[in-house]
């Protein structure tokens, strides 16, 4: 080999040398531990799925006096807010953004196990040929390097990873593509986490610590309405001798939004108004949200209790309003009425309640009993004229009998509801000394008012009195009749 070819190949080892030591000097990424946890500490629950959450705790600051959260939520336009609870410390602004990250993972490819080792010892196999090696590092185009190289504007990318592994062997540095590996043994126990930068998204309270240092940490919180939680209420009612129910409301709490651990949970009656509960705010910084399950549809087939409350709201703000999709997959259940229009908000509350993201959870709510009163209605029939009659055939006037002579009563429970609670819509389970008697369907009852419901339609039976009573009434038609003929 003359001069001038070993003078280009220590040129090109050097240059690669070079790039390894550029990119595990490290760059300026934050790295995932600091990022702070705002907990939820309290959470109030609507019917129609919506939230109102409240996120306090110490969070963590960074060396620029700082809080960074890398937890963005989906708020309704409008009813974010963050705070900041440190005596002398000021929220001067909220930034929403993506940043690079670095994130320590379980290496799980060759590749990663190699990064992950840089400076290990290693016996290579390559190509049939077996030698001790040192690995010198993993040539890339550092995320630094791309924003020097591309055109303005282009936004941050992550780092450009090849194929090379820069080998440090007895001849010297040598490149060696990762695919022509065979088998690498380390000398030592690897280490088995990698570092690897990644984009997330971050939440960055800049704050104002007047003339004081900046502490450790700062007592910091969130407020907002999001959609993701709600809860369907559930009646159990057993009948006693004495003409008192004993009623228990449970709770089933569907959660999709976050993680509760310990949380204050209101659970409420009744739906406030949302004038902008169709639109996100822009500070969510989502293109396209989390599809929540069927049990969130506002949709005419999901009306289980607060499908029906979906009002027409005029367009605003269209550059963030997004139609919801069409979706056919499955509804909340039975058309239970129109509740959250009429229902007036009451709230009831619920301690320590822990619940993960994707889990359900049904939960005692509250116990009273109420007076209760069985009773019986009749829809009393009667038939047309004997004018009228004479030209109907044979099978009609078959059928009018039967109908004449077969009076149906309804059996309803009807509830006096002096507890101080509201009676909400909701699916009634009815008992009668532990015994099930029919499951109906509880109306929005406010305190001192009465409810009633059926129970059961009972068997065909005959009255004399109510025979008599039919007499009359079609004698009366029947001189309403003559009456307007003689008027005419």
């Amino acid at each position: 080999m003359n001069a001038k070819c070993k003078c280009v190949l220590i040129l090109v080892v050097l240059v690669l040398e070079a790039m390894a030591v550029v990119v595990f000097a490290g760059e300026s990424t934050e790295p995932v531990a600091t990022f702070s946890k705002l907990p939820i500490k309290e959470i109030t629950v609507f019917k129609d799925g919506h939230a109102f959450v409240t996120h306090q705790g110490e969070a963590a600051v960074d060396e620029r006096g700082n809080v960074i959260m890398d937890y963005l939520p989906a708020p309704v336009l409008g009813t974010f807010w963050p705070y900041i609870a440190e005596n002398g410390v000021q929220l001067t602004s909220v930034v929403a953004g993506q940043r690079r990250v670095t994130v320590e993972r379980t290496a799980l490819a060759l590749r990663d196990l190699i990064e992950a080792n840089i400076g290990a010892g290693i016996i290579v196999s390559e190509g049939g040929n077996r030698y001790e090696a040192t690995i010198a590092g993993l040539p890339m185009r550092s995320a630094d390097e791309l924003a020097r190289t591309s055109p303005p504007n282009s936004g941050e990318r992550l780092p450009e990873r090849g194929n090379l592994i820069l080998l440090k062997t007895f001849e010297g540095t040598k490149a060696v593509s990762i695919e022509s590996l065979q088998q690498i043994v380390f000398r030592d126990p690897p280490r088995s986490l990698v570092a690897t930068q990644e984009f997330r998204n971050v939440l960055t309270l800049n704050l104002d610590w007047k003339q004081t240092k900046p502490g450790k940490s700062a007592k910091a919180g969130l407020i907002y309405l999001q959609k993701g939680i709600r809860w369907i209420p559930n009646y159990k009612i057993d009948l006693s001798a004495d003409g008192k129910a004993s009623i228990k409301l449970q709770a089933t709490l569907i959660n999709e939004l976050a993680d509760l651990e310990n949380v204050s949970v209101n659970l409420v009656i009744g739906v406030p108004t949302f004038a902008f509960r169709d639109t996100t705010d822009p500070m969510a910084l989502q293109q396209t949200l989390a599809q929540l399950s069927h049990y969130f549809r506002n949709d005419a087939a999901a009306n289980f209790g607060n499908a029906m409350m979906a009002q027409t709201q005029v367009a605003r703000m269209g550059d963030y309003r997004a139609a919801a999709p069409a979706d056919d997959s499955g509804s909340l259940g039975p058309d239970i009425g129109d509740s959250t229009k009429t229902e007036d908000l009451f709230v009831f509350n619920v301690q320590r309640v822990t619940l993960r993201k994707g889990e359900r959870l049904v939960l005692p709510v509250a116990e009273f009993a109420l007076p209760s009163i069985d009773v019986y209605t009749l829809e009393l029939l009667f038939g047309p004229p004997a004018e009228a009659r004479a030209n109907f055939n044979t099978e009609q006037q078959q059928e009018l009998a039967r109908l004449l002579n077969a009076p149906k009563v309804m059996h309803k429970l009807r509830l006096t509801n002096n507890s101080r609670y509201p009676l909400t819509t909701a699916p009634a389970l009815i008992l009668r000394e532990g015994r099930m008697v029919a499951q109906s369907m509880m109306t929005y009852t406010r305190r001192g008012r009465r409810s009633t419901f059926r129970l059961r339609r009972r068997s065909t039976f005959r009255s004399r009195s109510l025979t008599s009573k039919r007499d009359e009434l079609e004698t009366r038609w029947k001189r309403m009749g003559t009456a307007i003929r003689g008027s005419t």
